[in-house]
């Protein structure tokens, strides 16, 4: 399917506002609304998470009497249920929008295991939800996409909410868009220089996507071995919490947590509580690239965000940046140095290897693995 004549169809229905979380399966979706959407949605907003993405919603229909578009990968859905059962939902106020829902881990398809359970479950939590969808693939026609829309509107007239299922491939390849920054410093190259500089009794944690992906490698390259990393595969934003608890019960090792912007802008809370009670053998990085760029490189909700200065608002007890080797190599040592709770944001181009692997092993063996390390399991 043509991603103009989708967009095109979703303006027709009435669809004036459009929000969501960027996702792969959605791409050619996610880049025609960053290049072409201004033209014809009157609003789109890229928020912090897919529960907020619901509130605007809410906030679009409250304000116009208008259904609004959200679009998320199916794991954001964990993000957006509480919002669509307290709040959206038929029994409580009665909000109707149309969800895009790009379906990650779809039975018998070949995906990564932080989307497998998600997948096989997505169409059973929509039921479960009182959403009725309908599954949109590249044989979909514009016929039958109609029909679809026409359910969500029967769906709108009870105050309900509907869904397009999005299977891989649905939309036509463009050729693509490829975004920037100013900054020169690769994500790799820096992850690189991070694991050059740990100790064998530090232990990292990893947020999902590319950084875990390039912490493997790193690991496996310059350790022989990543048994010092947990890598956060699924759970977007959460690996600093996992990181902050950590620290705190292993007070004789150093925790170095890699987070990204988009994950760290996703559950922004947790720095605020790390903050009012700092461990001080945990460093905070963030590898801010300005994009959500495990999912196709589109800019996050807020890409000029300066992370360090919330972090020393919040109260972590020491705050820095980089957008150098040079700057890095610097802080790194400054942090081995000063024993304190300290965040280091560290400014990275939005550029990756083509040939990146992924981890061999499964989740449950970096888990055991892990856990060998620390020494609490045999």
């Amino acid at each position: 399917m043509k991603i103009e004549v989708f967009a095109e169809m979703l303006r027709d229905f009435g669809i004036e506002t459009i929000t969501g979380i960027p996702d792969s399966t959605l791409k050619v979706f996610c880049d025609y609304m960053q290049q072409e959407g201004k033209h014809l949605f009157s609003c789109h907003v890229v928020p912090e998470n897919e529960g907020a993405a619901v509130g605007i919603a809410i906030g679009e229909y409250l304000a116009t009497g208008k259904p609004a578009c959200v679009y998320m990968q199916n794991s954001g859905l964990g993000n957006a249920v509480n919002p669509l059962t307290s709040l959206a939902h038929t029994e409580v106020y009665g909000i109707p929008m149309l969800l895009i829902v790009g379906w990650r881990g779809e039975p018998g398809q070949k995906d990564e295991p932080q989307h497998k359970y998600m997948g096989e479950i997505t169409p059973e939590l929509l039921e479960l939800m009182g959403i009725a969808y309908s599954v949109v693939t590249e044989a979909t026609t514009t016929e039958e996409l109609k029909q679809f829309l026409d359910a969500a509107g029967q769906a709108f007239g009870q105050n309900r909410q509907y869904a397009l299922l999005i299977k891989k491939k649905t939309f036509q390849e463009s050729n693509g868009i490829f975004y920037k920054n100013p900054y020169t410093l690769d994500r790799e190259e820096a992850i690189h220089i991070i694991t050059e500089w740990l100790e064998p009794e530090d232990l990292v944690v990893s947020t999902t996507g590319k950084i875990s992906r390039e912490l493997y490698e790193q690991s496996n390259l310059q350790l022989g071995s990543h048994r010092q990393a947990f890598l956060t595969v699924g759970g977007m934003g959460h690996a600093n919490m996992i990181a902050f608890q950590i620290a705190k019960r292993q007070r004789s090792r150093r925790v170095i947590c890699l987070d990204g912007d988009g994950a760290l802008l996703m559950h922004m809370g947790s720095m605020a509580v790390i903050g009012a009670d700092p461990a001080d053998n945990l460093v905070h990085v963030c590898l801010n690239n300005q994009a959500h760029e495990s999912v196709g490189g589109m800019p996050t909700g807020a890409p000029h965000l300066q992370f360090h200065k919330y972090a020393e608002m919040a109260g972590y007890q020491r705050t820095a940046y980089a957008d150098s080797r040079t700057a890095l190599e610097q802080e790194l040592k400054s942090a081995r140095e000063k024993k304190v709770c300290t965040f280091l944001e560290v400014f990275v181009s939005l550029r990756s290897r083509a040939d990146l692997g992924r981890p061999k092993e499964t989740a449950e063996n970096n888990k055991v693995s892990f856990m060998k390390t620390i020494g609490v399991m045999e």
